[in-house]
């Protein structure tokens, strides 16, 4: 594959058809082995879990949120929370054991912060792999400073922080 992370949609396509089949054949060789009746209780109680369990945390995750932002800290993992218990409450309801155990494991509060950083490094990989050029900001005196980056072009652009002069100059690219 290429080095962008072209591995990522062909693994979801393949997810997206595999998963599914796995699932059915899983049901059926469990429905074999306690009943038709009884496997369908247990996917009834999962999904009725998996609904009061993705309320409560999502309460949670929705308060700690405002909270986050009410104190003005960057929100990143209650944003990650939130993201990981809308889709573990969606995975709990769908039928399946295997979408079960995934959604508990994003959706239970002892869990949740091994999965966030789970997917935290995977990201991370695939940020990596981007070969993103690397910035160099040079001033009109060719000096290189330390500094902060204020974007817009009206009256705060003109405001340091701080205390600090702003200092006009261009971002050129890196060469490589």
């Amino acid at each position: 594959m290429n080095r962008r992370g072209g591995w990522v949609w062909p693994l979801v396509v393949v997810l997206l058809v595999a998963v599914p089949i796995f699932e059915v054949w899983l049901l059926i060789q469990v429905g074999q082995q306690i009943g038709a009746l009884a496997t369908i209780g247990i996917l009834v109680a999962e999904a009725l879990l998996g609904a009061w369990l993705m309320k409560r945390e999502g309460s949670r995750a929705w308060k700690a949120l405002n909270e986050a932002l009410r104190t003005g800290a960057m929100p990143s993992n209650q944003l990650a929370d939130a993201a990981l218990v809308l889709v573990g409450g969606v995975l709990l309801m769908l039928p399946g054991f295997v979408t079960d155990v995934v959604g508990f494991f994003f959706l239970l509060p002892f869990t949740r912060p091994l999965a966030r950083r789970l997917l935290g490094v995977l990201a991370a990989r695939q940020v990596s792999q981007l070969n993103l050029p690397a910035m160099v900001v040079r001033s009109d005196h060719g000096d290189v400073i330390t500094g902060e980056t204020v974007e817009g072009t009206g009256p705060e652009r003109n405001r340091p922080s701080h205390g600090a002069h702003i200092i006009p100059g261009q971002i050129d690219r890196a060469q490589d």
